[in-house]
């Protein structure tokens, strides 16, 4: 059996690390102590394990466990976190049924529906992340004009060489979009191939080919390397957005207008999350199985759903910790 010093480090990677930085060394004394006297405990465990978590989503701003200025920062870093893997995956889906829409009209309405309306919020999408994104973008350059890049600077050149390696990789793999030369008919415009394009070649790694690797090593080369790159640009892109939120300081009345603009890509969210429901529901294939409804859409779907439950709960705790900066 490990020693009761061993098993003690192992539970004590529960909490983050900070935490451990901070604290470990007693901890680690203590709860060795008690391990020595009761070797066998599930009750200690569990205890262990819910209140490391509870620390991880303190840091995370997901729970109340910090100052009100930090927290903010934090809720807003998890905010933009999860809004954008949510964005990502819906875009996934969402190229897929642009790519149906541009060949044939929906067997169902429901299809129908989920497609427009899912057009129009990546729209709205647009104009959000633009909106929630230009106070930083103001403070991190009146910071780096007084000649205080330190903390950003790094962020900042890992941010715009990910998004220069995504813009460039979707501009070339765009070119090989299958939506490419559908057949015309009434209401194909409604979907625009020039959005819908660069949106499938960015989230070509969110496919089930993965658990295909004969059909995959059928495709192209640099098709492959490109599914294999882009998931390491879009997580370098995601982890410099939310170091950045996190070291840049809002005053509370900015904070109050990003907690504003929050709620409406919750509410937007919200109907991202119901459109592909009602195309599931629907249940229609359409002509040659072009809206077909596969397992990864159903991972999608609950990966939405649950950096939905994250982003409310973000914006919950960043209005709570504008309250307390404002009393």
């Amino acid at each position: 059996m490990s020693s009761p010093t061993g098993r003690a480090e192992r539970l004590v990677r529960w909490y983050p690390a900070a935490w451990r930085m901070r604290y470990a060394e007693e901890f680690v004394e203590l709860l060795a102590a008690d391990i020595a006297e009761r070797p066998v405990s599930w009750r200690r465990t569990i205890d262990i394990a819910r209140n490391g978590l509870a620390a991880r989503l303190g840091r995370g701003g997901l729970v109340h466990g910090l100052e009100p200025g930090r927290r903010a920062q934090a809720s807003m870093a998890s905010l933009a976190s999860a809004s954008s893997v949510f964005l990502i995956v819906g875009l996934a889906m969402w190229s897929q049924l642009a790519i149906g829409w541009q060949w044939s009209r929906p067997a169902t309405q429901g299809t129908a529906v989920a497609v427009v309306l899912m057009t129009y919020l990546v729209l709205a999408f647009g104009l959000w992340a633009l909106l929630a994104a230009a106070p930083y973008a103001w403070a991190c350059a009146r910071r780096l004009l007084r000649g205080e890049a330190k903390g950003i600077l790094f962020p900042l050149f890992l941010l715009g060489l990910a998004a220069a390696g995504m813009v460039i990789g979707a501009r070339h793999f765009a070119t090989g979009w299958p939506g490419t030369g559908g057949h015309p008919w009434v209401h194909q415009h409604l979907v625009p191939g020039s959005l819908a394009a660069p949106a499938w070649a960015s989230t070509l790694s969110i496919t089930s080919y993965w658990a295909h690797p004969g059909a995959l090593l059928g495709f192209p080369a640099t098709e492959v390397a490109w599914m294999a790159a882009s998931p390491a640009a879009l997580v370098c892109f995601i982890v410099a957005a939310a170091q950045l939120i996190r070291r840049v300081e809002l005053s509370p009345r900015t904070l109050r207008f990003e907690l504003a603009v929050a709620r409406l890509g919750c509410v937007a969210m919200i109907g991202f999350v119901v459109a592909p429901c009602l195309w599931i529901l629907g249940g229609g294939a359409g002509p040659r199985n072009l809206f077909h409804i596969g397992a990864i859409d159903l991972v999608d779907l609950g990966v939405m759903g649950a950096m939905l439950i994250v982003a409310c709960s973000s914006s919950r705790q960043v209005r709570a910790a504008v309250a307390h900066l404002c009393d």
